[in-house]
């Protein structure tokens, strides 16, 4: 980047756009939409290691995971239901349609199965292209600081909206 004020303009744009993706990514995972995970990759080769979910030289592995997890039923009801929260991201782009990323994550599954609420806070570091004109990770790397699990009471009513 040259500094000129065009230049500030498109890194601004571009820092948005990962921004942007990196959202949809999170929605797709809480929103149970395996599509939507899928094009938040590139086509072929995203490297995507989830630590001790796996680690894959391509987004379809961890996609079949994804579904199997996120899509299961038991009784009619979803078995585990997410929320992600990523916040203090750090993005830098490194040239026309590349950049690399770092975020912050608290993660919250609640399992209705096994009946437990878990927690988990970790970091992401990611890199990023623009494939047939978006933006999309060719790399996304998740590393666990910390996680803690406690059961649901027996009581506590677990609700599901619409997905």
């Amino acid at each position: 980047m040259t500094g000129e004020p065009a230049d500030g303009f498109a890194v601004l744009e571009a820092i948005e756009a990962v921004k942007a993706l990196k959202h949809r990514y999170w929605r797709a995972c809480d929103g149970k939409d395996p599509a939507g995970f899928r094009s938040c990759f590139v086509t072929r080769g995203a490297v995507v290691d989830y630590g001790r979910l796996g680690a894959f030289d391509d987004v379809e592995p961890m996609a079949a995971i994804f579904e199997r997890v996120a899509l299961a039923r038991v009784d009619g009801r979803y078995a585990v239901l997410d929320m992600h929260h990523g916040a203090n991201p750090e993005i830098t782009v490194l040239g026309p349609g590349r950049a690399r990323g770092r975020w912050s994550l608290q993660f919250r599954q609640i399992n209705t199965v096994a009946r437990t609420d878990t927690v988990t806070v970790g970091e992401y570091d990611d890199e990023y292209v623009v494939e047939d004109g978006q933006w999309r990770m060719a790399v996304c790397r998740f590393v666990e600081r910390w996680s803690v699990s406690r059961p649901l009471g027996t009581d506590e009513q677990i609700v599901e909206g619409t997905f």
